[in-house]
């Protein structure tokens, strides 16, 4: 059994919480930010639970019962952002049993946020297209959230001062931390990132993961991360900068103007194109990295994203922002109460209001219920 992962700062080793975590009495406050309310939010079902406690802009639900969290985002059939649902727009059922939603809410919450970037040599020539994209999905992003940098490449390193970052000129201190060498220890730097976002006090939990090539040097395996990120409440977005860089469009002939308008397929898995910035050339082995990439993020509700260019990389940023900050919250407490270690298969449906209308959901698939004499949340967050 591998040891729990440990991150490395430049100058020392930085220990992070341990690997084994499972499902215990929990604390849940959701912030309804006051500065960009949404929809409803419910106060919770009573289920065994303590009455919900407003305190400023926050809900406060202390209980002893393991509660399901899951953060959904809601889209329509021209993949657009559905922001006007209200708790009985959906259904939640778990290995195909209803459950009764106890928490309701859409507002822009502050996250604990992870940025993991490759600093592997191939990465050298990408790293300050990328680090302007980091620094505009922060800017883009809640005021309030925590955030912190790790780069890696045969090993991983937290890069921001202590725990998280103090403001912005420390992001950027982070980000220009650049060693571009070596391979890619993409599991193992994922992994250490799951277990530092336990240090923040936010209850969602994200990282936001860009790389330009498959693991080559990590000791946990694709089925570890994925176990492990099914463990966890985190989501993951992946940026897949895959595929031979090649020469940018030539420029349009003389007399003529540049429009401005993407050209490219759009969407997660192919973003638009333009004229400026480098292509890339996708290659047969590349289906298998994107494969992955995909993998890692849908694992936990999250999306794979492939830009065509580093110029998207910053308007794929942008939107994944957005993506965070516009997600509906829903927890229950599950029908089976059996502390089993079993992965419980949770599904999320919604509907546009007043109709039968089904949309898309993209919430994580599971979770992993405790075990007798567990210790640690394994799918709520203690904290703000």
């Amino acid at each position: 059994m591998l040891e729990p992962a440990t991150m490395l700062q430049r100058s020392k080793r930085f220990p992070l919480a341990g690997a084994a975590l499972s499902m215990v009495a929990a604390t849940l406050t959701i912030l309804l930010a006051p500065a960009r309310p949404r929809g409803q939010q419910s106060a919770p079902a009573k289920s065994g639970a303590a009455p919900a406690q407003k305190r400023g802009g926050e809900y406060t639900l202390s209980t002893d019962v393991s509660l399901v969290v899951l953060h959904a985002t809601v889209l329509d059939r021209k993949n657009r952002a559905v922001d006007n649902l209200e708790q009985k727009d959906f259904r939640v059922s778990e290995n195909g049993v209803p459950q009764k939603l106890a928490v309701f809410s859409h507002a822009d919450i502050p996250v604990t946020l992870g940025i993991v970037i490759d600093d592997s040599g191939s990465m050298r020539e990408k790293r300050p297209a990328v680090n302007k994209a980091a620094v505009t999905f922060v800017q883009t992003s809640n005021p309030q959230d925590q955030v912190f940098v790790v780069n890696f490449n045969d090993a991983y390193y937290l890069d921001t001062p202590g725990d998280f970052a103090s403001d912005i000129d420390d992001l950027k201190a982070a980000l220009g931390k650049i060693d571009s060498r070596g391979g890619t220890a993409l599991y193992d730097a994922a992994y250490a990132s799951l277990d530092h976002l336990k240090l923040g006090d936010r209850d969602k939990k994200v990282l936001l993961v860009i790389t330009d090539g498959d693991d080559n040097a990590s000791r946990y395996t694709l089925d570890d991360l994925v176990r492990r990120e099914q463990q966890s409440n985190a989501v993951i977005y992946t940026i897949g900068l895959i595929g031979d860089e090649a020469s940018a469009p030539p420029a349009p002939p003389p007399g003529t103007q540049d429009s401005g308008i993407a050209t490219g397929p759009a969407g997660p898995t192919g973003a638009t194109d333009t004229h400026s910035g480098s292509l890339f050339k996708l290659h047969r082995k590349d289906k298998h990295f994107e494969k992955i990439l995909k993998q890692i993020a849908q694992a936990t509700g999250g999306q794979a994203y492939f830009p065509s260019s580093l110029d998207e990389v910053q308007s794929t940023c942008r939107q994944i922002a957005r993506d965070i900050r516009d997600q509906y919250t829903l927890a229950y407490y599950p029908t089976n109460k059996l502390k089993d270690g079993t992965f419980r298969a949770v599904k999320v449906e919604a509907f546009v209001s007043g109709t039968h209308k089904r949309l898309e959901v993209r919430t994580r698939p599971g979770y992993y219920a405790p075990r007798p004499g567990a210790s640690e949340p394994t799918n709520v967050a203690s904290g703000r």
